[in-house]
């Protein structure tokens, strides 16, 4: 029984649980999305005073916190108790074109070492894709007004055409970024 809750689950079992989970914050008159939850710990931690964005009543936003925290135990439970270890399925081009890139490390843990590591950090590189990806990341949900997670899961479902626009948005967005803007960052 334990080998079947350590294979990948399919998407006919993970697509009824967020169902549900969204169903509940629903039910619960919340939306989902991590943008908001950030917004509101960036409140809660003072920076309200400096930037009038996050000068609100976050007190009311403290489910946000709760989200977010068992997201965090639930990745930790996954990674540590529910998965087996095994290398993730990538398709055999895939993985060619890593390896061009000097990029062997995916099979070794959740994200590829040759980018997240602390000597990576201090390089041209590595500020592009962390620093600057980070800030546009962060920039552009902010404009969307949303992220992903909250556009694509509560505003499709709530027929919001705002959040049909933003996923197409995103999309789009992935496209240019990983056949273009991302081959041009690995051969720096």
């Amino acid at each position: 029984m334990i080998e079947l809750i350590k294979q990948p689950w399919p998407w006919y079992v993970g697509g009824p649980i967020i169902a549900i989970v969204y169903a509940t914050l629903l039910l619960f008159g919340k939306g989902f999305g991590i943008s908001a939850s950030l917004r509101a710990m960036c409140s809660a931690l003072g920076a309200g005073k400096r930037i009038s964005f996050f000068n609100f009543d976050w007190r009311g936003q403290t489910w946000n916190f709760m989200f977010v925290f068992g997201a965090m135990i639930g990745g930790f439970i996954a990674v540590t108790w529910l998965s087996d270890g095994s290398p993730m399925d990538l398709n055999e081009n895939t993985i060619k074109e890593l390896e061009q890139y000097g990029i062997t490390s995916w099979q070794n843990g959740l994200v590829p070492v040759e980018f997240f590591n602390w000597s990576n950090v201090f390089s041209l590189q590595g500020f592009v894709i962390m620093a600057i990806g980070g800030f546009l990341i962060g920039f552009g949900s902010r404009y969307a007004g949303g992220c992903t997670s909250g556009h694509a899961i509560s505003g499709l479902a709530d027929l919001q055409l705002p959040s049909l626009v933003a996923v197409i948005g995103f999309f789009i967005g992935g496209l240019i970024m990983t056949w273009f803007i991302l081959p041009f960052i690995l051969r720096m």
